[in-house]
């Protein structure tokens, strides 16, 4: 690689964490561009989710190097790493049940973040104006005063992705976004994911092929921690190695 980090938002290089000996990710390396999708895919165990538990923060690296627009992720905490602009969205949705559509969206606006920010904060226009954009965007705009809780699980995940567009992460990791979604939930969330590139780069982690060909920008194919093959939809889906180890035709 002849760039230099600061060309990509995310340079991963060398990257490797071992749990009782075991290399979960082996010397990992790739690089993120400007509003790019990359999607990892790979077959169970091969160190995806752990991939992106690394790039958070959640798990610290044994070796190697994260550098998110330049600045060194692995010596941070998960806390410094969501301000630095990194959002991550888990498999399973976390949005408070009780509350609505708006106080999800509310509650997740930046300045509520810390003590002070969520004592002084006040439901001014900014706010709902905000609000109702990101609600337009996830497809939630009818259902603002609805209880989280009713929510079809398909709306949940995109209520949850809307809670961290609101924060507006420079870089958005989502594991398993489509999982249990129904198809037509699946393309309204390949619709959603492509508009939202135009502002930043999102990774995701997924096993729907359909999906990821109707989102992919670049694919990354993880085998055992280590990269299998990298490209486009096309070329990785042509890959005999990959069709060996993971798409098994």
């Amino acid at each position: 690689m002849n760039a230099s980090a600061k060309d990509f938002v995310l340079s991963v290089e060398g990257l490797t964490v071992s749990f009782d000996g075991f290399k979960a990710v082996n010397d990992l390396s790739f690089y993120v561009d400007e509003n790019e999708i990359r999607v990892i895919i790979g077959p169970n165990g091969a160190g995806k989710t752990t991939v992106l538990d690394l790039i958070c923060g959640r798990t610290k690296a044994t070796d190697g190097s994260i550098k998110f627009r330049g600045k060194e992720l692995t010596k941070m905490k998960e806390h410094q790493i969501v301000h630095a602009g990194v959002g991550r969205k888990f498999q399973n949705p976390s949005i408070y049940e009780d509350l609505s559509v708006f106080e999800n969206l509310e509650i997740s606006f930046p300045r509520g973040r810390n003590v002070l920010g969520a004592l002084l904060f006040k439901r001014d226009r900014e706010v709902v104006s905000k609000v109702e954009e990101i609600a337009d965007l996830i497809f939630l705009k009818d259902h603002l005063d609805k209880q989280a809780a009713l929510l079809s699980h398909g709306q949940k995940q995109w209520l949850e992705i809307g809670m961290l567009l609101i924060q507006d992460p420079e870089l958005l990791m989502l594991d398993e976004p489509v999982a249990g979604m129904s198809v037509a939930e699946r393309k309204q969330t390949a619709e959603l994911l492509n508009k939202i590139t135009k502002d930043r780069s999102v990774i995701v982690i997924e096993h729907d092929m359909q999906f990821v060909a109707d989102i992919a920008n670049r694919v990354t194919v993880l085998h055992q921690g280590k990269v299998l093959s990298e490209g486009s939809m096309e070329r990785v889906q042509n890959d005999p190695k990959v069709k060996e180890v993971y798409l098994g035709h």
